[in-house]
């Protein structure tokens, strides 16, 4: 009852403040307001957007003739969108895959510079680094694959990019480098056409590597026989 008393004088005392500040309290009422509408309204179009960008990708992706423009129109109408990124992800692929390398290392940079933290970045750092070793620029190749062993952790571009290495190890001779990469993949437990090749190559590169020889130890000269001395 006392608790009840008290709350009734509070009210009372507070009551005079609020009539005096009654226009300021419904303005700050109605700006709430309107704020929660207009975010429940951005959120709805973000969704709508996001569903009809899943949708243009989904039926691109079914086209077999499609072209890296198409996919970028789709990255440029909906960018900010899960679906936008997956879209720009794929032109590059697409630019990759019918030889256009300079275009597409382009494309894949600029993924990483839209998206630095999309769960798709290993794999945009990845075509960059195969772009960079399509185009023959070894070393910078080699530079962009220690980049993705480094930042990344996504098992299939971390692997696709220490079998790249791998590779170039053992063209430029240095074996033990390659050996070790090729061992590394071969022993994961994932089943995969890489870990596949990882092995057959392990194995080819360990029938190229000349095994070192000891030359055989020659056999000590054997003493020269005693000779009895004659008697006279």
């Amino acid at each position: 009852m006392q608790a009840q008393d008290e709350a009734s004088v509070f009210l009372l005392k507070l009551w005079p403040r609020i009539e005096a500040n009654k226009n300021r309290i419904i303005a700050v009422a109605v700006l709430i307001v309107i704020a929660v509408g207009i975010g429940w309204i951005f959120a709805v179009q973000r969704q709508q957007k996001e569903a009809d960008a899943g949708e243009k990708l989904t039926q691109l992706t079914l086209n077999p003739g499609a072209k890296p423009e198409a996919y970028l129109k789709i990255a440029t109408d909906y960018s900010g969108t899960k679906a936008g990124e997956r879209a720009l992800l794929q032109a590059a692929a697409e630019l990759f895959d019918s030889g256009h390398f300079v275009e597409a290392q382009a494309q894949f940079q600029k993924f990483l510079g839209e998206n630095p933290n999309s769960e798709l970045a290993a794999n945009a750092a990845l075509g960059v680094a195969s772009s960079l070793d399509a185009q023959n620029k070894i070393d910078l190749a080699a530079a962009a694959y220690q980049q993705v062993l480094r930042n990344y952790t996504d098992a299939t571009p971390v692997n696709a990019a220490k079998m790249a290495l791998a590779k170039i190890d053992e063209a430029q001779g240095r074996y033990n480098n390659a050996l070790a990469s090729y061992q590394d993949i071969a022993q994961q437990s994932m089943v995969s056409f890489m870990r596949q090749e990882a092995m057959l190559r392990l194995m080819d590169l360990k029938n190229k590597i000349p095994t070192p020889t000891t030359a055989p130890l020659s056999a000590s000269p054997a003493p020269p026989a005693a000779t009895l001395p004659s008697s006279k």
